[in-house]
């Protein structure tokens, strides 16, 4: 994952603007067309979920470092999230990640009712939902994140695959989650979710 460190292009524009060129320059073009999703993207203001050290950064097409190991993924991760997940208004949405605020604000402006839970944090005990989002890659599939994704529910998550972030799709039916990988994509890493050590003698 490339975080952006330094100042971007966008830093002297209105964040209004700055939003319509993310929208154009980063989602558009990269088959994000979904309307209400690009008006979510439109309306909540990324430059709110990072330090205020790093708001001129905030529209770059790149992740955005905040600080203990913890990173806001490029706006693209986040739309090819939305797309896979197909919100639907209303359902109840479990986020899981560190930092997870920004995906959490998109999502809601879709409709759903949210939940935000850290990675670090106790979301084993959330409860079911219809869809889980994941800010961040994980290793390891759980049963514990198997339990809190309802019957029939989606899961949506980034995967490390051979050191190798990708989008992946998990779908549960008749108890089971099983993932389907559908695209590279730009994820962090979550070591709440790292693979356990493999012993071998």
């Amino acid at each position: 994952m490339t975080v952006v460190e330094e100042r971007a292009n966008v830093a002297d524009a209105g964040t209004e603007a700055a939003r319509r060129a993310m929208i154009d320059s980063q989602l558009r073009v990269s088959g994000i067309n979904d309307l209400a999703i690009l008006a979510a993207f439109l309306v909540v203001p990324r430059e709110d979920f990072v330090p205020e050290a790093r708001r001129a950064v905030a529209y770059a097409d790149r992740a955005v470092a905040l600080g203990d190991g913890q990173v806001l993924s490029p706006a693209l991760t986040y739309g090819q999230m939305l797309t896979a997940a197909e919100p639907v208004a209303e359902e109840s949405v479990l986020v899981i990640g560190n930092p997870g605020g920004y995906l959490a604000a998109l999502a809601a402006k879709l409709g759903t009712k949210v939940m935000l839970v850290a990675a670090t944090g106790d979301w084993a005990k959330a409860g079911e939902h219809s869809l889980v989002l994941v800010d961040g890659a994980i290793e390891d599939l759980s049963a514990a994140m198997a339990a809190v994704v309802a019957a029939d529910g989606r899961l949506v998550t980034g995967v490390v695959e051979r050191g190798v972030t990708r989008l992946a799709l998990g779908r549960k039916v008749a108890g089971a989650l099983s993932l389907t990988v559908l695209a590279e994509a730009d994820f962090a890493p979550l070591a709440a979710f790292a693979a356990r050590p493999k012993w071998s003698f």
